[in-house]
């Protein structure tokens, strides 16, 4: 009966063995609650299933043969999931003592609420921003995001719990995003329902920033956040609004990379330069290319 579980949590898990396995030790020292803990593995070549099963068999473990992608690996677990609220939580976090009690006593006292971030802090206990105001491009729209409630419009996905209820009515996750953007785009949904987005400040998570990517070359990870941020503006922005940032985009990129190329020869050690170099080149090609496909 779902009456019997407080939260169910759902970690998705690529290539982070290690990290998966203190972020559920985080998970067995949760005191007080009724718990059930989902890991879905997306295919994985570092032995993340074997060890989970062997380390950790009190998980419901789900392992993918292909990399699914984030949302879509969130989503397979909801119909499974029998707690009042859901925790969608990353493996590079370590959940502190008493946070998840904290967050269920928030949830149950904010019914407008309809999902809540919990406090990102760096593994030296300093805070760590994971709260957004304005979602991206949103300072070039007109009319698309007027009378959403509460000030925040999305917090980060690598720590935020919801009611159940409220995440099945939206359907989960956009699966048309692969990775990142899909906690930006599940908070908006959520707002345009009438459900406000919370910070629960008392709920203390370790994160380590960046673990979960930290073998994806340069290049591809820049490609995964343009794709992420061009599906958020195509799915919630006017056609107008999204014309407007491509080109306010084209001519940055094009002055960074111009002004990026010239001090280049002048620089003694140039490696965060070429970085940056990479990052401008392919948001280049991106643009132009979203541009042609998309017929703007």
């Amino acid at each position: 009966m779902a009456s019997y579980i407080d939260v169910s949590i759902v970690v998705v898990s690529f290539n982070t063995r290690d990290l998966t396995d203190s972020c559920l030790k985080s998970i067995m020292q949760q005191r007080d609650l009724n718990l059930e803990t989902f890991v879905v593995d997306n295919a994985s070549h570092d032995g993340s299933a074997q060890f989970i099963s062997t380390r950790h068999p009190w998980v419901h473990l789900i392992v993918n043969e292909k990399n699914r992608g984030f949302a879509a690996a969130n989503n397979q677990v909801l119909p499974l999931c029998r707690g009042r609220y859901i925790l969608f939580l990353n493996p590079d976090t370590v959940l502190t003592e008493n946070c998840l009690n904290k967050a269920v006593e928030f949830m149950n006292s904010n019914s407008h609420v309809g999902l809540a971030g919990l406090h990102m802090v760096n593994p030296d206990g300093t805070h760590q921003e994971s709260v957004s105001y304005r979602y991206p491009g949103q300072r070039y729209t007109s009319y698309e995001l007027r009378g959403l409630p509460g000030k925040i419009a999305a917090v980060l996905g690598a720590a935020m719990i919801a009611p159940a209820d409220i995440i099945k009515t939206v359907g989960g996750f956009d699966e048309d995003f692969f990775l990142y953007g899909e906690d930006q785009d599940l908070c908006l949904r959520i707002r345009k329902k009438g459900k406000e987005i919370g910070f629960i400040e008392g709920a203390k998570v370790i994160h380590l920033h960046g673990q979960s990517e930290r073998n994806t070359p340069l290049k591809e990870l820049w490609l995964k956040k343009l794709r992420a941020e061009y599906t958020f503006y195509s799915k919630h922005y006017s056609n107008t609004t999204v014309k407007k940032i491509l080109r306010k985009e084209i001519i940055k990129t094009s002055f960074r990379l111009a002004t990026l190329r010239a001090i280049l020869p002048f620089r003694r050690s140039n490696k965060m330069i070429m970085e940056k170099i990479v990052k401008y080149q392919t948001t280049k090609e991106f643009l132009r290319n979203f541009k042609t496909n998309q017929k703007l």
